[in-house]
């Protein structure tokens, strides 16, 4: 009976323990899980912050789930090293767990500003359930924000300050939100958006140091100009330190990540990773890259249980991404890479619509749509078939986007 370990229980460690029950049924799976609760939803605990949603529809899976497929769960345990010759798994308090594969799927945790004060009361991160039961409770009481970190995590702060009214100033380091996958015309219309629930944004700014009362809650941010922001509540986002700690020692190759290939599988014999910390070679870009949505993390889940299961290089990891706003009267989504490429083409058809295409060697490697999401399949399509498509930019660009008028693919 093979022994199956999957250290993690995001929705990649979630879906691989699924996928190796129904392919291995009479294996023995154990899931390990620092948290205190089974799976929930990443993507909802932002309007559980937002004050929308109770936390009842944001668990997916009971403890009953587990059960009813014989998957050992161990909630509140800590992974303390990984012995890769021996094929144990270490933990705080449950000793030894042996395995004949293993899976690592422990995401990361949110980067702490390095700045004095940093560590105060009112500062909060946002990755758990737990951190969205603070946010919200807090976020009741405060009145006025200011939210750290121009990118996709930063905005859900901006959409929670909006919701529960708190007016905020939020520090951006650059001229425009997400500048590396926006222009200015698309960043302006999210600007717009963010103005309309109080939000307003700063630009060339940032967090030099943060100030605090006698009892250690945060009352100011001050930015590296000297200008002075008060506020009692604070949200920072500005990116993720992967839990790999406890494979020093190991022999298992990490790179801001632990780095696999298309099929999920480390340079270790029998151990495995898939989530937002792999570094994965991506068959459609030609090279190791990352990604931290939610449906790329299920997918790697999937497709490295199948070949744990199988023992054998069966299905290789092809996927394009998205990620979908919806705090604002319009849809924002993007997909794929689109802060990578070596050529772009954008259009801005009214307030509220634009849209960005980045091209790598004539191939769409990603893109933003603002407003339309009508495109996201036909441009994901031509992703998949690599076909490029660069030359034709105008026809991509065309409000209703018709494949039929693009030219017929060379052959390669």
């Amino acid at each position: 009976m093979t022994q199956y370990v999957i250290i993690g229980d995001g929705i990649s460690g979630s879906s691989a323990a699924e996928t190796l029950r129904e392919e291995d049924p009479d294996a023995k799976i154990t899931v390990i899980t620092d948290e205190g609760e089974p799976l929930y939803n990443r993507i909802l605990i932002k309007e559980h912050a937002k004050g929308k949603l109770p936390e009842a529809p944001i668990s997916i899976h009971d403890e009953d789930w587990y059960q009813e497929r014989e998957i050992d769960l161990s909630l509140n345990t800590h992974v303390t090293s990984v012995d890769t010759d021996a094929k144990v798994v270490n933990t705080h308090d449950s000793g030894e767990i042996p395995y004949d594969k293993l899976l690592v799927a422990t995401g990361g945790t949110p980067t702490q500003l390095p700045v004095e004060n940093s560590d105060a009361d009112g500062i909060h991160h946002f990755w758990t359930f737990e951190d969205a039961r603070g946010i919200r409770e807090h976020a009741e009481n405060a009145d006025k924000g200011v939210i750290v970190g121009a990118g996709l995590l930063g905005i859900d702060f901006a959409a929670v300050c909006g919701a529960q009214g708190i007016e905020a100033e939020y520090l951006m380091r650059g001229d425009r939100w997400w500048r590396y996958a926006l222009s200015g015309d698309g960043a302006e219309i999210m600007h717009e958006g963010m103005r309309e629930v109080g939000i307003e944004p700063v630009f060339d700014s940032g967090v030099d140091h943060f100030e605090t009362d006698d009892d250690g809650h945060v009352t100011a941010a001050v930015d590296p100009n000297g200008d002075r922001y008060e506020c009692d509540f604070v949200g920072a986002a500005i990116g993720l330190n992967f839990n790999t700690e406890f494979l020093r020692g190991s022999d298992i190759e990490r790179d801001n990540g632990i780095v696999v290939d298309e099929y999920m599988q480390t340079n270790v014999d029998d151990v495995y990773a898939a989530g937002d910390l792999t570094r994965f070679y991506d068959v459609l870009l030609g090279e190791q890259g990352q990604n931290g949505s939610w449906g790329s993390a299920k997918e790697q889940g999937r497709v490295a249980a199948v070949n744990m299961a199988a023992d054998e290089e069966a299905e290789g990891f092809q996927w394009v991404s998205s990620y979908s706003i919806t705090h604002f009267d319009f849809p924002f989504l993007s997909f794929g890479h689109p802060t990578l490429g070596d050529e772009h083409a954008e259009r801005r058809y009214s307030d509220t619509e634009w849209r960005r295409i980045a091209f790598k060697d004539g191939r769409i490697v990603g893109g933003v749509l603002i407003g339309d999401l009508s495109p996201q399949s036909k441009f994901k399509q031509l992703m998949r078939e690599q076909r490029v498509v660069a030359d034709q930019a105008d026809v991509l660009l065309e409000q209703s986007v018709d494949l039929d008028d693009l030219a017929a693919p060379q052959e390669q």
